[in-house]
């Protein structure tokens, strides 16, 4: 019997890698190959993509070349090209740059990038400002009633007379109304932008502290709206929902004004963005 033939009985797989890939036990008599011959890749081939490409079929030991691997973790079987130093830009319509310049102008506190253009630009319900605005109203109404009962003279009872009776009340009066319009203005900059790339919503939670979430459309999932009980059914607001990808996180924007008509056009941004066609204003004529 030739002693260099081996046994074909089938080895069994030792371990699996990330992929579910058998590994199997390297036989005895394999000798390790030395790393000084595995052949670097050239000046040229190093600029046209990076060190990470195409996991080897075996390896031996510390033989193995680490610049070719694959990341098993997050990215198996990714190729990473390099880019251009100095990438050249796209060009840009005229009606493209008119309507990013009118933005920008009109919206200056808004991240726009080159080319982005606001087309939704949805505010509160003004249903909204009735609870704050009533509440306040109740209690400047009550002291003032209350400073036109309190009596001229109170000589004969323990009360403070009638000049500092008005100085507390209008103090109270002046901590209210402002109260009121810290309440109001709070509610009005709670805002949400649709651009021809991404939503931008911008949430007032206080006087002091304020949060903005931007997601592009090519990211979002899921747009919806919600309606719930006969106010948000008459007066025609409600909830506009949307879900991104991957870590399904969601973002709502409350008391939207004719929320159906808001998220067609949102949905058809969505759809146009992910599709390659140009995000279309409704609104434009």
């Amino acid at each position: 019997m030739n002693p260099r033939v081996k046994s074909q009985t089938p080895q069994k797989p030792v371990a699996y890698d990330a992929n579910g890939q058998p590994l199997y036990a390297a036989p005895v008599d394999n000798h390790p190959v030395d790393a000084s011959q595995v052949e670097a890749p050239s000046v040229d081939q190093r600029a046209r993509s990076s060190h990470v490409t195409a996991a080897p079929e075996s390896h031996d030991g510390h033989a193995f070349n680490p610049r070719l691997r694959t990341q098993y973790a997050n990215e198996p079987q990714v190729v990473h090209e390099t880019r251009g130093v100095d990438p050249k830009g796209f060009e840009i319509s005229d009606r493209v740059r008119d309507r990013h310049d009118k933005s920008k102008r009109r919206y200056p506190h808004l991240n726009l990038s080159d080319g982005e253009y606001v087309i939704l630009d949805i505010k509160r319900h003004p249903i909204g400002l009735l609870m704050p605005v009533f509440a306040g109203g109740i209690v400047l109404v009550a002291l003032a009633l209350a400073l036109i009962v309190y009596p001229a003279d109170t000589s004969m009872s323990r009360l403070p007379d009638f000049g500092a009776a008005l100085l507390i009340c209008s103090l109270i009066m002046i901590l209210v109304g402002i109260g009121t319009f810290i309440a109001v203005w709070v509610y009005l900059q709670n805002q949400f932008f649709m651009t021809n790339e991404s939503v931008i919503q911008e949430i007032q939670h206080s006087l002091f502290s304020k949060h903005e979430q931007t997601v592009s459309l090519g990211s979002i999932e899921d747009a919806s709206f919600k309606q719930t009980g006969i106010l948000q059914t008459m007066f025609n607001y409600g909830q506009i929902r949307l879900s991104t990808e991957g870590e399904e996180t969601t973002y709502r924007f409350a008391y939207v004004s004719d929320p159906r008509s808001q998220v067609a056009v949102i949905n058809n941004g969505i759809e146009a963005f992910k599709n390659g066609r140009p995000v279309e204003d409704p609104h434009d004529t």
